[in-house]
C-alpha cells in the first residue's frame, strides 16, 4: 500500500509501550506511540506506522539498528527517545554520546521528516533514580541544543509535573503506567498540533502505606524488579534480547 502520511518511533522501552500491556499487541505492550499513531491515521486511510523501538537499548545501538531502517522507510514524521538507558549505565561520556545523536537526527532530518525529540524525566522523586538528575539535565540541554540545530520539535518530558504522581508509573516503577503513556500521547499530540479523543483511564490508586508495609513494598520492588535489572546489567544482558520490533514495516492500526 503506498501509504501518504508515514510516521516511524524510534526508540527503547519508553517508546515500544512497555507498562502500558496489552497481550492483543505485538510484543504484549500499547503504549504512547501506538496511541499517537491511531490517532494520526484516524481520519486517513492512506496513513502508515512503523515501531521500530525495542527495550533496553542504548542510545548507539538505536543509532545502529533504527535510523537506517527508519530512513528506508521514507518517513514524514519520525519520533526518537534515545540515552536514558545510557544514563543509568556507571559511567557514561554523555558530551560524545550526543555527537552521535547529533548525527543521526542530522540524518533523520535530511529525509524531510519532521522529527520530535524528548528531554528526559526529572527523577527527584525517586529515592534510586534521583541519583541521576545531573546527568539527565545535562544530557536535556544537549538535547535542546540538537532540536533547534535541526528544527526537531520537543516533547518537554523534564517539565511534566503529573509525573510525580506514581500512579502515571508501572508497578517496577521504571515505566510508565497505561495512564502515563495515555497522557503522554496526548502531550505529543499537543506538540504535533493535531486534535484527539484520547482520555487518559484512571490511574490505580497509591495507597497510603505505614512505615513497615514501605519497607516490605520496598523490599518487594526489589526482589521482582531491581535485582533482575542490575543482573541483566552486570551479565551484559538486556530485557529486548531476542526481541523484534512491534512493527518493522509501515502498518496500520
Amino acid at each position: 500500500m503506498d501509504f501518504t502520511a508515514r510516521y516511524v518511533a524510534l526508540g527503547d522501552s519508553f517508546t515500544e509501550g512497555v507498562g502500558d500491556d496489552d497481550p492483543t499487541r505485538p510484543n504484549g505492550v500499547r503504549g504512547w506511540a501506538d496511541r499517537v499513531a491511531e490517532q494520526l491515521g484516524s481520519a486517513d486511510p492512506a496513513f502508515g506506522y512503523a515501531n521500530l523501538a525495542i527495550r533496553g537499548k542504548k542510545l548507539r545501538q538505536i543509532m545502529a539498528e533504527q535510523v537506517d531502517a527508519a530512513v528506508e522507510l521514507k518517513p514524514t514524521l519520525v519520533s526518537i527517545y534515545a540515552g536514558a538507558n545510557d544514563i543509568l549505565r556507571p559511567k557514561v561520556d554523555i558530551d560524545t554520546l550526543l555527537v552521535d545523536y547529533d548525527a543521526a537526527i542530522a540524518k533523520l532530518a535530511a529525509t524531510g521528516a519532521k522529527v520530535v525529540m524528548f528531554t528526559g524525566f526529572d527523577s527527584r522523586g525517586s529515592k534510586v533514580f534521583s541519583t541521576t538528575r545531573g546527568r539527565t539535565a545535562i544530557y536535556n540541554e544537549l538535547v535542546r541544543g540538537i532540536a533547534g540545530d535541526h528544527g526537531a520539535l520537543l516533547v518537554d518530558y523534564w517539565r511534566f509535573s503529573e509525573y510525580y504522581d506514581w500512579g502515571m508509573w508501572a508497578k517496577d516503577r521504571m515505566h510508565m503506567s497505561a495512564a502515563g503513556h495515555a497522557n503522554m500521547a496526548k502531550r505529543v499530540l499537543t506538540v504535533l498540533e493535531h486534535e484527539h479523543s484520547i482520555e487518559v483511564p484512571p490511574m490505580t490508586p497509591v495507597p497510603e502505606l505505614s512505615k513497615v508495609e514501605a519497607i516490605r513494598a520496598n523490599a518487594r520492588w526489589v526482589r521482582e524488579f531491581a535485582a533482575p535489572w542490575v543482573v541483566r546489567r552486570v551479565t551484559g544482558k538486556s530485557s529486548g534480547d531476542n526481541l523484534q520490533p512491534k512493527y518493522s514495516q509501515l502498518a496500520r492500526l
